[in-house]
């Protein structure tokens, strides 16, 4: 399911800048680390928004079931990325580790009460929720407007964006995630991808086809209309 990793007391990176860290040393704040196995809920739909997370290492979906019983993920979060800020005092997804995944934890109302006397903190959290309302719009776009090759290379033009690694785009969720994120089925996704891997824009590496090369990023973003 999941463990404590550590309960410490830190700097919560992407939210203290370096001029808090710098400036204000005697100030901290409690966080916790816990593991997560791969499919284990983090947080559930409509529960209380106490915490904000922050992901150390691995991946997280965010998602909400429809009332036909289908699955539209909103967002994936990759290392480094802060989810669970809420608007509401409750969570409108739900989060779940795609793979074994390392995440810390910080009570909001902590970061509340500092960002009431930081004005570096405040303007993080303003940046945070302008950014997570940006990627809403655009994923609103990408539903709405795109054919299905056209969402494909938007997401793989998104996911190579946000890449740490140079050359192979490693993704660590699987073709249903793909398809539940882009609102069309595993096969539109998986016929999609075949036709870029025939066009020569991207070519896989194993047996999961999770690992992909990019080899034309230009032709690529010419099927994103967006870009």
């Amino acid at each position: 399911m999941f463990a404590r990793i550590s309960d410490r007391s830190t700097e919560f990176p992407g939210i203290f800048g370096e001029s808090l860290i710098q400036n204000d040393l005697s100030r901290r704040v409690s966080l916790n680390e816990f593991s997560y196995k791969k499919g284990t809920e983090i947080f559930g739909e409509k529960e209380p928004a106490d915490y904000v997370y922050q992901v150390v290492s691995g991946a997280v979906r965010s998602y909400k079931l429809l009332s036909d019983g289908r699955r539209q993920i909103g967002a994936f979060h990759l290392t480094n990325d802060i989810f669970g800020l809420e608007i509401g005092s409750d969570h409108r997804f739900t989060a779940e580790a795609i793979i074994d995944t390392t995440v810390r934890l910080m009570k909001r109302r902590s970061l509340e009460l500092v960002a009431e006397s930081d004005v570096t903190v405040a303007r993080n959290l303003l940046s945070m929720t302008t950014s997570n309302l940006r990627h809403a719009e655009d994923h609103m776009l990408l539903l709405g407007r795109k054919t299905s090759l056209e969402r494909v290379a938007a997401f793989l033009i998104e996911m190579d964006r946000r890449s740490t690694a140079a050359g192979v785009l490693a993704l660590p969720m699987c073709r249903r995630d793909i398809a539940d994120y882009l609102g069309l089925t595993l096969e539109t996704v998986s016929r999609a991808l075949s036709r870029l891997h025939d066009l020569d824009i991207l070519g896989f590496i194993g047996n999961t086809q999770r690992q992909i090369v990019l080899l034309d990023r230009k032709k690529l973003a010419s099927f994103d209309l967006q870009n």
